[in-house]
């Protein structure tokens, strides 16, 4: 195979490789098989719900959350649709090998489901990366496809790269030759997960993907800076700063910082109660008090979630704990 993607490897992507490799060392060491489960609904309901958004999608976390334990949710029935297809490729995600081409055609199908007409084949029209209204790349012509994505697979299972250049390599070639009419970037992303969890399973529930979502307009300028300078680095050290990041943030934590007040609202949780019978359990009777430092605080750490998150305001609201904050009351409880 002689194709090979133009990449300088800098000084800052060799220190970039090397403090990931050490993060997720350490991360491996002390996640234990029953905190990865935990997490691993968490994070890929946040890997989905950035991947989805850099796309445009408008359906929070709670709500996603909502459509993966099955319940109803009223929203724009394509951005319902969207979801339902993510989280039905992300059930498959284990099964499929990185370096196989027709795996990457059926994520596709599975991806855009009821979307487009071209779900899991190659695009047969021309298109470009759009950064809102303005054109930042034109993809090659679609007869070239094929060709260039088979050269692309055959680089990639041939490489000696390290997976986490190789992973970035990838995703930034194929978001050059834009292989799908329609959700190229949300492949993208899965490819790189898909290749990174073939090196260290963590990866696989890492959500990078809400990093990216956070600095959407420096994914985008890395994608214009490294197709200007023909040389993928600039995407490569984004991407890794952004892993990095996200290994981080993926560390064991004793758990969040808890107010006083917040962790008096965990304890008083039983099941799933309404705000009128929470503040009568913490003998509480200022409303906008309560909201303030109790209610909005635990909502935005994630230790509470609420029944009805479509209606925030609804007067049938109750509030739950999460998985989070089950885990920081068994951390931090009194027994």
């Amino acid at each position: 195979m002689n194709y090979q993607p133009l990449y300088i490897i800098t000084q800052a992507i060799v220190n970039l490789v090397a403090a990931i490799s050490e993060a997720i060392g350490r991360l491996t060491v002390l996640t234990d098989q029953a905190r990865a489960l935990r997490l691993r609904r968490i994070n890929r309901i946040r890997t989905i719900h950035g991947s989805l958004a850099i796309e445009g999608n408008t359906l929070s976390e709670a709500q996603i959350t909502a459509i993966l334990d099955g319940k109803r949710v009223i929203a724009p029935p394509r951005e319902v649709q969207e979801v339902k297809n993510a989280l039905a490729a992300y059930d498959r995600f284990d099964t499929w090998k990185p370096e196989a081409e027709k795996d990457l055609l059926e994520a596709h199908r599975m991806l855009m489901f009821g979307l487009i007409d071209e779900a899991g084949l190659y695009r047969h029209g021309g298109v470009g990366i759009m950064a809102g209204s303005q054109v930042i790349h034109m993809a090659p012509p679609a007869n070239r496809v094929p060709h260039l994505m088979s050269d692309l697979f055959g680089w990639l299972a041939a490489t000696d790269a390290h997976p986490l250049i190789a992973s970035s390599v990838f995703h930034y070639e194929f978001e050059s030759i834009h292989p799908f009419s329609d959700g190229n970037g949300r492949m993208g992303r899965l490819w790189q997960s898909l290749i990174l969890a073939r090196w260290n399973p963590l990866f696989a529930d890492i959500p990078v993907e809400s990093l990216i979502f956070e600095h959407q307009a420096q994914y985008y300028q890395a994608l214009q800076e490294s197709t200007q300078q023909t040389d993928s680095a600039p995407f490569i050290a984004f991407m890794l700063r952004m892993i990095l990041d996200a290994v981080t943030a993926s560390a064991p934590q004793v758990g969040p910082q808890v107010t006083l007040q917040v962790s008096e609202l965990l304890a008083a949780i039983q099941g799933e109660m309404g705000r009128e019978a929470l503040q009568a359990v913490l003998s509480l009777s200022d409303r906008k008090s309560f909201r303030e430092r109790y209610l909005k605080p635990a909502l935005a750490d994630r230790l509470i979630e609420m029944t009805i998150p479509d209606k925030p305001n609804s007067r049938l609201q109750k509030y739950r704990l999460t998985d989070e904050g089950r885990q920081w009351l068994t951390q931090n409880g009194d027994g």
